[in-house]
């Protein structure tokens, strides 16, 4: 059984920075894809950045390249998001997800994810 647990979300000014966690318990195929997907009030879903299990390859939505960054601590089970130069659009909550693919995180944008934390907020300010 797989559970997620974000943290790291809070309240900045816009060209802040936050970095957010997601602590993950149980073990993943090499085939598994973990994300970050946010979604912005009154909004659907967006994927924002994934990264592959086994192989490390990092994706990410065009409004957030160059400025987040996805990695993972495998000796912690930990995946992060590291957020720079934040904007107004930005704000969302922001979940943690995975899920089992083959190749690894096709479609990892689309939010058809097997398993998702709870969520933590972000809001940025102008």
């Amino acid at each position: 059984q797989v559970q997620l647990v974000e943290s790291g979300g809070g309240s900045v000014r816009a060209g802040g920075s936050l970095r957010l966690s997601c602590a993950a318990s149980g073990s993943f195929s090499s085939t598994a894809c973990m994300a970050w997907i946010r979604q912005p009030p009154g909004k659907e879903r967006e994927g924002v950045a994934a990264l592959s299990i086994g192989g490390g390859a990092t994706y990410y939505a065009d409004s957030v390249k160059d400025r987040f960054t996805i990695s993972r601590d495998n000796a912690k089970n930990t995946l992060y998001l590291q957020m720079n130069s934040l904007k107004p659009d930005d704000t969302a909550t922001y979940y943690c997800a995975v899920k089992i693919t083959w190749p690894p995180c096709v479609g990892w944008s689309n939010g058809q994810y097997t398993y998702w934390g709870q969520g933590t907020q972000v809001a940025v300010s102008s």
